[in-house]
């Protein structure tokens, strides 16, 4: 590997293995029972924040029905563009650290770096993309671990894995990885029927079993100070409004306006969303925090309808109470705060989970 030194010794340790082509391929089952917490750092830590802008993301997010080419293409590009962004050569500096952010680029970009898709990739570009998707799994599965320990029932995390798993590209399901860790994990929801309460065992190339042995409560994620996520915000917004006054446009937050040019909330996560709701620091306008608060009660509108469908998709009434208990463990404090969901509310759900399920055991026995 390209000498970067120190900190990008420890992530060859994995990264370099996980992104070979499926033969070669490290499971994740193998990288999570290797690596120690500082060995397997998050996606984004020290990294400069950089994203992709809403363009280059929806052209990178061509779906399975991309051409495959056109994916590789497109990734080397979006990597060249971050390295041209933050004035960079590679995507590690000499201390190992990440220079760049590859968050904005989705699963199939990354799967295509990782695993050197036509050879157009570094062995560094490699090991960030691999350090990506191992982050992409764990943030997966982290909710629903920590659900699991709110209800007692581990198939919620066997649930998350497959769906997570079968959200992959064709490219990715056609390596030996993949179908052995799908196979798993079928092994695994059949197992916690039996007995949920139990983290099924001695099943072979099972990612969700590795994972729950080093993050039995759900792996942490990094979470930037509230404080910058509000900051940032306010330069979305404020380049935006910059936008507008160079097209002669006015921006504006309602849209039952007729005239000016609409803010685009939806390039702003939930956490940025619940900043400007807020207003902690007094950046933002009242329009703003009405319209932030809005856009927040649309988005949780639709995870509770989610919930909602999911549950009349599977016949099980008590997978609504899961679905609501998986975004709550989803959110930040700072996200459950801006929404109302309390404390209150996540025991309420564990109390309906739990008595829809006995209910439908005594069903099930009679």
């Amino acid at each position: 590997m390209t000498s970067i030194t120190n900190g990008l010794n420890n992530y060859a340790q994995y990264g370099a293995a996980y992104a070979r082509t499926a033969g070669a391929q490290t499971s994740l089952a193998g990288i999570l029972n290797a690596t120690s917490d500082d060995v397997l750092p998050s996606a984004n830590n020290a990294a400069t924040q950089l994203t992709l802008s809403a363009a280059a993301r929806a052209q990178l997010a061509g779906g399975s029905a991309k051409d495959y080419s056109a994916v590789i293409s497109d990734s080397r590009a979006a990597i060249d563009k971050l390295y041209k962004a933050a004035n960079v050569s590679a995507p590690y500096d000499a201390s190992g650290k990440p220079t760049v952010d590859l968050s904005g680029l989705d699963r199939r970009a990354l799967f295509a770096i990782a695993s050197n898709a036509g050879g157009r990739f570094t062995e560094a570009e490699q090991t960030l993309a691999a350090t990506n998707r191992i982050a992409q799994f764990n943030a997966a599965l982290s909710p629903a671990t920590q659900t699991a320990k709110l209800i007692g029932d581990y198939s919620t995390v066997y649930k998350a894995a497959a769906s997570y798993l079968d959200g992959a590209s064709s490219e990715e399901k056609a390596t030996a990885i993949w179908q052995a860790e799908r196979a798993a994990i079928t092994k695994g929801l059949a197992a916690t029927q039996s007995d949920p309460s139990k983290i099924p065992a001695g099943i072979s190339n099972d990612p969700v079993a590795a994972y729950l042995a080093r993050y039995p409560s759900g792996s942490a994620t990094t979470t930037q100070d509230f404080g910058s996520v509000a900051k940032q915000a306010r330069a979305t917004l404020d380049d935006q409004a910059k936008q507008a006054t160079a097209a002669g446009k006015l921006l504006v937050y309602d849209p039952a306006r007729k005239t000016g040019q609409q803010a685009d909330l939806s390039v702003l996560d939930n956490r940025a969303l619940s900043a400007i709701s807020l207003n902690k620091d007094d950046l933002f306008s009242q329009e703003e925090v009405f319209a932030a608060k809005r856009e927040l009660h649309g988005r949780n509108r639709a995870s509770i309808l989610t919930a909602l469908k999911q549950s009349q998709t599977s016949g099980n009434p008590a997978d609504f109470s899961l679905g609501l208990l998986n975004a709550y463990s989803g959110m930040s404090a700072e996200e459950r705060t801006a929404t109302n969901w309390t404390p209150a509310f996540r025991d309420n759900a564990v109390q309906s989970y739990k008595a829809t399920t006995s209910l439908l055991s005594m069903l099930k026995r009679g």
